[in-house]
């Protein structure tokens, strides 16, 4: 039981010696803070926040706890990005341009033909056959039964 009461005493004491320490701390962070714009040659506290404000906007962004530790030096900048190809937009299918497919589906010309010719793709050029009527009905289409007439 003795030994039991002689680690809380030293317990108390180890928290004891722990807030001193932290109230030692604290004071010590007091003082360096307040001597901060002394140090950096600054007559006052404002001139010292005007002047920390101006170099962080001037600096871009804050290094915060993942930023560059000290004593390394800094990155080079990197080059200049090469400028992405523009992105290729969609063909605008016109009413003009759907009666000149229709036409040149008429005239035999195949799809791939039709849609090099035109700078649109061999779907848009379906879309137009389909939408014109001029798709055939596939003939498997038409022969298979519905599945609801299978099962009768």
């Amino acid at each position: 039981m003795a030994q039991f009461i002689d680690k809380l005493n030293q317990l108390e004491a180890a928290k004891a010696k722990v807030a001193e320490l932290e109230k030692s701390v604290l004071s010590e962070r007091e003082q360096a803070l307040a001597s901060l714009p002394h140090d950096f040659g600054f007559d006052n506290l404002n001139d010292f926040i005007k002047a920390v404000k101006d170099a962080a906007a001037k600096g871009g962004k804050a290094k915060g706890k993942k930023g560059r530790k000290p004593g390394k030096a800094a990155k080079a900048p990197k080059a200049p990005k090469a400028e992405k190809p523009a992105k290729r937009t969609r063909a605008k299918i016109t009413a003009e341009l759907k009666a000149q497919v229709i036409s040149a589906v008429q005239e035999g010309k195949s799809g791939a033909e039709i849609a090099k010719s035109f700078g649109i793709s061999l779907p848009s050029v379906q879309n137009i056959k389909k939408e014109a009527g001029l798709v055939k009905a596939r003939a498997a289409a038409e022969a298979a039964p519905a599945p609801a007439e299978q099962q009768s």
